[in-house]
């Protein structure tokens, strides 16, 4: 009676599959394969957001074990076979009945499963022995095909359109952060976002972005990255505040991910409340300094390079110009790397960091965000995603990157 909504290719799965099979020999030799829990994976692995499992032998076919959702599964991932079970018991018995057995050594997506359901994992499979897979699936979904660089590259365009194009004509000094967050969700609901933001860090929340304006983007915040934000309560501390109004004379950093089909792209746009000619030459110089650290660095993303050298280089470069005391943040809020991978997630991998050496490979795609902090004003700065080419980084959200001046 029903139809699915999309499938994954079918050879685009099993190009995954053999991706991740690849580096389970790199990174966990003795591990016989996969066994994964966490939803975006299991959904990277099949084309179906599961709730249950996927084990993914060594050789042979992949296997869906399911705690509900089999009649959906059975749509959207037509050529992975499914069973269904009520206990992490019954797991070893469906495999082997499917002529993939469990293996004595499995790796495992830990960041996928809490502590709790971990042990409880390890108490009824005890015949088997479990080792991290969480890099092999890091690494696995880093390299994207080209059926996923055309989802993002559309991501990007419409990305691009609602904060540079649209929202500036609907936005003005005086409106709250409130306000001015849900102008933009109307405008990316319009273009296609479909509503989620996802975050592969442990208990990491994401809700549209970050609407900071003037001394928010300083503002005290928990959030791993460099933007401050009052959020919309404490229990919520996301979007923006509905007590805090965008002045003129003050930036308005509007840091919002787009997501579409599942993948995300990640920029920030900054606007000035007021015309050009008010902007603080403090402000100027430090946006410019930004877009100049960006540029560079998507240069360097060429097969090859190291990440880790990427964020080495530009945090000197920010000490020796003069930045370096609001360079990715201020005080509390300053982060240690200058973007990060993504796709999935947000927050993919790798961060761009030190420690981070593994060569960039054709194909990734990384967030660059420069930002710098302005004690007493706020925070200006770029952030934009780039696909890896052979070349160095092509950007996906756009190529105009200036602080847009929005009068009342």
């Amino acid at each position: 009676m029903f139809e699915a909504l999309a499938t994954i290719p079918a050879e685009e799965l099993t190009l995954r599959h053999e991706r991740c099979r690849k580096l389970l020999d790199e990174f966990v030799p003795d591990a016989g394969g996969l066994l994964v829990f966490a939803r975006p994976a299991i959904y990277y692995l099949t084309g179906t957001l599961g709730t249950g499992c996927l084990w993914l032998p060594r050789e042979g076919q992949p296997l869906l074990m399911l705690r509900k959702g089999e009649g959906r599964a059975a749509l959207e991932a037509p050529t992975i076979p499914l069973a269904t079970y009520r206990s992490y018991k019954d797991l070893a018995v469906l495999a082997a009945e499917a002529g993939a057995p469990l293996s004595a050594t499995i790796a495992v997506d830990m960041g996928g499963l809490s502590w709790q359901l971990g042990d409880m994992l390890r108490s009824r499979l005890g015949a088997h022995r479990f080792v991290s897979g969480d890099q092999v699936l890091a690494v696995a979904q880093s390299l994207k095909s080209e059926w996923e660089l055309r989802i993002l590259r559309s991501c990007g365009e419409r990305h691009h359109m609602a904060l540079h194009d649209v929202l500036p004509q609907l936005i003005r000094p005086g409106m709250s952060e409130r306000e001015i967050a849900h102008t933009a969700w109307a405008v990316f609901f319009e273009l296609g976002h479909q509503g989620i933001l996802r975050m592969s860090a442990f208990g990491e929340e994401c809700f549209l972005g970050h609407v900071s304006a003037g001394d928010s983007g300083i503002y005290p915040s928990s959030f791993n990255g460099p933007l401050g934000v009052r959020g919309e309560h404490p229990a919520v501390p996301l979007m923006g505040y509905a007590g805090k109004l965008w002045k003129a004379g003050e930036p308005l950093a509007l840091d919002i991910g787009f997501q579409l089909e599942g993948y995300h792209t990640d920029k920030t746009q900054l606007y000035w409340g007021g015309h050009s000619s008010t902007v603080p030459a403090q402000v100027q110089a430090a946006h410019d300094f930004c877009v100049e650290v960006q540029a560079w660095a998507a240069e360097q993303l060429k097969p090859g390079a190291r990440v880790s050298d990427i964020w080495a280089h530009c945090l000197h470069w920010a000490e020796t110009a003069g930045f370096a005391e609001g360079f990715m943040g201020l005080g509390s809020n300053k982060v240690p790397f200058l973007g990060h991978g993504i796709g999935l997630a947000i927050d993919g991998w790798p961060a761009i960091a030190k420690g981070f050496d593994r060569p960039v490979e054709k194909g990734m795609v990384f967030a660059l965000e420069p930002k710098q902090a302005i004690g007493g004003l706020g925070m200006v700065g770029v952030e934009n995603t780039y696909e890896v080419t052979d070349s160095g980084g092509a950007c996906i959200t756009g190529q105009e990157y200036e602080l847009l001046c929005v009068q009342d």
